[in-house]
């Protein structure tokens, strides 16, 4: 198992920017799909962003596309999402989760149902002015 811990959630005027951070014990992050999963009060969580094994390997919701950065350096066992321009519509906890098994971000990041993920306990962030 893999204990995950985020990090860098807060409140935010619409347009701003943030960056939030999933720092990982108890094993290596690098040989799994990692991602970041959003959810609004009332919603169902969904996900927003995940990479794989490899720093290129890298999936966006419509959502994030073009607003979001997601990346992760292996030194650190870290993943981080970079949200610039958020809007409102951002608001929500987001979690972070790893698969520890075999699947790839297009599955990690749609379905997020497998036994294999870990989930951490989530940051909230609010964008409102």
């Amino acid at each position: 198992q893999v204990r995950l811990e985020e990090s860098g959630g807060g409140l935010v005027q619409p347009g701003g920017s943030l960056r939030l951070s999933c720092a990982a014990s108890g094993s290596r992050l690098d040989p799994f799909a990692t991602g970041w999963f959003r959810q609004a009060p009332g919603k169902e969580r969904e996900g927003v962003s995940c990479i794989g094994s490899s720093a290129y390997n890298t999936y966006y919701s419509d959502s994030a596309k073009g607003r979001f950065t997601i990346s992760k350096d292996n030194s650190q066992n870290t993943v981080y999402l970079q949200m610039s321009n958020l809007k409102p519509e951002d608001t929500g906890v987001y979690y972070c989760a790893a698969d520890l098994g075999i699947t790839t971000i297009q599955q990690l990041c749609n379905y997020h149902s497998s036994d294999s993920i870990s989930w951490g306990q989530g940051t909230q962030v609010t964008v409102s002015s």
